[in-house]
């Protein structure tokens, strides 16, 4: 087996487990903070973390399962199934959410972590679960990055992808997301969205109920593996 199949396959791994260890074994007692609140497991669908940890599980299983059945040669003559999800998934959606959750987690962590990962919580949430979660999702999507070919999809099915994508995450955590502008260079993608959050009592963050409504404007550029 390649170093190729051995790395994505441990890569998918560990997100799985990851979002399983979370789901199952994660319980943050509801008088600590209400994230724990155990009408919705913890609430953990409401969280793009979540979302994001498994898209990310999913998308390196896709990628494992193309080194298997499909094929990772820039120009095939006919391209496999796996190869054009993969092909898609990375721009449309993988890598966007990877670094949008991780760069905003982290930012916020380091002006002051109470407003985003209270310490009251990290006897329940371990650490090397919120490096997974947070970190882990940029580094491995970046490697990614840099290391495959991939074929970029037109914008309008790009961007149709995201808007579907966060408009289904909408109707689960109550949020409305809405992009403004995609353009594609030689380089990649260049994302510019107005994300407007409609916040409702039941959001965790401390500094998100300061607001009935909080507006987040985000320029990410991704750029394509050479």
């Amino acid at each position: 087996m390649s170093l190729g199949k051995i790395g994505h396959f441990l890569i998918a791994a560990h997100f799985w487990f990851g979002c399983y260890y979370d789901w199952n074994y994660v319980k943050i007692p509801i008088e600590i903070h209400d994230m724990g609140d155990s009408s919705f497991n913890s609430k953990k669908l409401k969280f793009l973390t979540y979302w994001d940890a498994l898209l990310q599980s999913t998308f390196f299983t896709i990628c494992f399962l193309n080194d298997i059945f499909g094929t990772n040669e820039k120009y095939p003559k006919s391209t496999p199934f796996f190869r054009k999800l993969k092909d898609l998934l990375l721009p449309a959606l993988a890598f966007p959410l990877a670094m949008f959750v991780g760069v905003t987690f982290w930012g916020l962590y380091f002006i002051d972590r109470e407003l985003i990962f209270p310490r009251s919580i990290d006897p329940y949430f371990p650490w090397w679960l919120n490096h997974l979660m947070h970190t882990n999702i940029m580094f491995f999507i970046i490697l990614e990055l840099f290391t495959s070919y991939r074929k970029y999809p037109s914008r309008k099915l790009g961007l149709s992808i995201l808007t579907l994508f966060m408009l289904l995450f909408k109707t689960i955590a109550e949020e409305t997301i809405k992009i403004w502008v995609v353009c594609t260079t030689k380089l990649g993608i260049v994302l510019i969205c107005d994300i407007r959050i409609y916040l409702r009592s039941f959001w965790c963050f401390v500094f998100i109920r300061l607001f009935n409504i909080i507006d987040i404007e985000l320029v990410v550029l991704l750029y394509s593996g050479l």
